[in-house]
C-alpha cells in the first residue's frame, strides 16, 4: 500500500495543526453543526422542495469555513493552519473533480455518438421478456459502472428501461432498484466506480490491485439482491414495432472514443501506480488527447464532434455537490468533530464499526461518510479499509437517497421509483448486504488473502 503522497502528508501536519486549537466544543463549533445538519436536511429532502442537492452543500461547505475564519479573526489566532488546511482541502477536491469531470466529458461525448442509443435498440428490439430485460440492465450496471461510475451508469441505464416501457410499474420499480444496487455494488470494486472508492484510492488506503478482492463479495451480494427482486418483475414482454423503431447508427469516431476512453483509464492507473501522479492527471491527459480526436474528425472531413459542447452537459451539479460535502467535512475535522469518529472505532473494534457504516451511508449518503472516515484515519489494515469501501458504497442503496446512483434515478424516474417503492423491497437489499460482508469475512478472516 501507499503511504507517502504529498495529499496525505499534508493532511497528517494539518491534523495536527488543528488539533492544537479543538473548537468542536465552542459557538464556531456548533453553529457550522447546525449548519451541516440543517443543509443536510435540505439535500435528503431534495425531492420535496425541489431545491437541488448541490446548492445547500455548497453553501454548507463555504459557509462553515467563513464561520471559522471569522472566530480566527476575533481570537486575534494564527489563519496558518486555517489557511493549511484549506490549501490541503483544495488539492484533495481537485483530484476528485477534474477526475470526474473527465469522466463525465467521455461519456457525454459516447451518449452524442450514439453509442447508448446503439445499445438501447439491441435490448428492445431483440423482444426480450422483462425479466431477461431486468437481468440484462442489471449485468450491464454492474459491469458498466467499475468503468463509467455508478452514478453516470445509472442515470444511463435508467433511461434505458424508461424507454422500454415507460407505464409497467411492477417492471420498472424492481428494475430501477436492481440498476442502483448493481452500479453501487459494481462500484465497489473499483476505483472508478465509485467516489467513495476513488477517495479511499487517491487517499493510498489500497492500490488499485487491491480493490479487485472485492469483486466477489461485490457481485455475489448483488445477485442474491437481484435474485430476490426478479421474483416480483411480471412476466410478458414490451412491445416493440420495428417499423417505427429503426436501428440508430453510429456517429463518425464513437468507436474510437471508446478506445480512448479505455486508454485513458489505463494511463490514470499505471500513472497512478507507477510514477505516483494524481489519478486525475492521467485523466487529463486522455481529455487531451480526446480534443486532439474531435479536430482530427473535423480535419478529414468527418461528422465531428465539438468537445465543449459535450463537457457543457456534464452534471455539473453533481461536481458542485461533492466540491460543497467535502468542504463541509474538511471544516467538520478542522473543527474537531472527527476525532469522535476515531474514538468510536477503538471502542467497538473495526469491525464493527465499519459494518455500521454502510447502514449510516445509507441515511447520511455514502461521500461524506467515507471523507469523514478517511480524514478521522482510524487505524486499520488493508482489510479493513476495503470493508469499509465496500459497506459505504453497497450500504448506500439500502434507502433511495442513500448513494449518489439513487438520487440520480430517482430524477430520471420521478414519481415511479421513490423513496417509498424502495422501501417495499429494502429487505432484498439488506439480505444482499450481509451475504456481501459474509463473502469478506471468509476472504480476509477465514482465508487470510492479505
Amino acid at each position: 500500500m501507499e503511504h507517502s503522497s504529498v495529499v496525505e502528508t499534508a493532511t497528517d501536519v494539518v491534523a495536527q495543526a488543528a488539533t492544537d486549537v479543538n473548537l468542536a466544543t465552542t459557538w464556531v463549533g456548533w453553529l457550522s453543526l447546525i449548519a451541516f445538519i440543517v443543509a443536510y436536511y435540505f439535500i435528503a429532502a431534495e425531492e420535496k422542495y425541489s431545491v437541488n442537492k448541490a446548492k445547500p452543500a455548497l453553501f454548507a461547505g463555504t459557509f462553515m469555513f467563513m464561520l471559522v475564519g471569522i472566530y480566527y479573526a476575533l481570537n486575534g489566532l494564527n489563519p496558518d493552519p486555517l489557511h493549511d488546511e484549506l490549501e490541503t482541502l483544495i488539492l484533495e477536491i481537485a483530484e476528485i473533480f477534474f477526475f470526474l469531470l473527465v469522466a463525465m466529458t467521455f461519456i457525454e461525448t459516447l451518449i452524442e455518438r450514439g453509442v447508448f442509443d446503439l445499445m438501447k435498440y439491441k435490448l428492445v428490439s431483440k423482444g426480450y421478456t422483462y425479466k431477461k430485460l431486468f437481468w440484462l440492465t442489471g449485468l450491464l450496471a454492474f459491469f458498466i459502472s467499475p468503468v463509467a461510475d455508478n452514478l453516470t451508469t445509472a442515470l444511463i441505464l435508467s433511461t434505458v428501461l424508461f424507454t422500454i416501457d415507460k407505464k409497467n410499474i411492477s417492471f420498472l420499480v424492481p428494475g430501477a432498484i436492481n440498476i442502483v444496487v448493481a452500479a453501487n455494488a459494481g462500484g465497489a470494486w473499483s476505483p472508478f466506480g465509485d467516489i467513495t472508492t476513488l477517495m479511499a484510492w487517491t487517499a493510498g488506503k489500497g492500490q488499485f490491485i487491491d480493490f479487485l478482492y472485492l469483486f466477489p463479495a461485490s457481485i455475489i451480494g448483488w445477485l442474491i439482491t437481484a435474485y430476490l427482486l426478479s421474483l416480483s418483475v411480471p412476466q410478458g414482454q414490451p412491445e416493440f414495432d420495428p417499423t417505427t423503431e429503426s436501428k440508430p447508427e453510429l456517429l463518425d469516431g464513437a468507436m474510437g472514443t471508446v478506445y480512448l476512453g479505455v486508454f485513458t483509464i489505463s494511463i490514470a492507473v499505471l500513472g497512478h501506480q507507477f510514477f505516483h501522479f494524481p489519478a486525475m492527471w492521467g485523466m487529463m491527459f486522455g481529455l487531451a488527447i480526446l480534443k486532439m480526436y474531435s479536430v482530427f474528425l473535423t480535419k478529414s472531413g468527418k461528422n465531428g464532434f465539438d468537445i465543449y459542447v459535450n463537457m457543457q452537459k456534464v452534471e455539473n451539479d453533481t461536481l458542485l455537490f461533492f466540491f460543497g460535502i467535502l468542504s463541509a467535512v474538511g471544516a467538520l475535522h478542522f473543527l474537531g468533530f472527527l476525532h469522535y469518529i476515531h474514538n468510536l472505532y477503538e471502542l467497538i473494534g473495526s469491525t464493527s464499526a465499519n459494518i455500521g457504516v454502510g447502514f449510516l451511508s445509507a441515511i447520511v449518503d455514502n461521500v461524506p461518510v467515507m471523507s469523514a472516515i478517511l480524514k478521522s484515519s482510524p487505524a486499520m489494515g488493508l482489510d479493513q479499509w476495503l470493508l469499509v469501501t465496500m459497506t459505504a458504497g453497497i450500504g448506500g442503496s439500502m434507502i433511495s437517497f442513500g448513494s449518489a446512483a439513487g438520487v440520480g434515478v430517482m430524477g430520471r424516474l420521478h414519481g415511479i421509483y421513490t423513496f417509498g417503492s424502495h422501501m417495499k423491497h429494502a429487505w432484498t437489499i439488506l439480505v444482499g448486504y450481509i451475504a456481501s460482508i459474509a463473502i469478506w469475512y471468509v476472504q480476509f478472516e477465514v482465508m487470510g488473502l492479505y
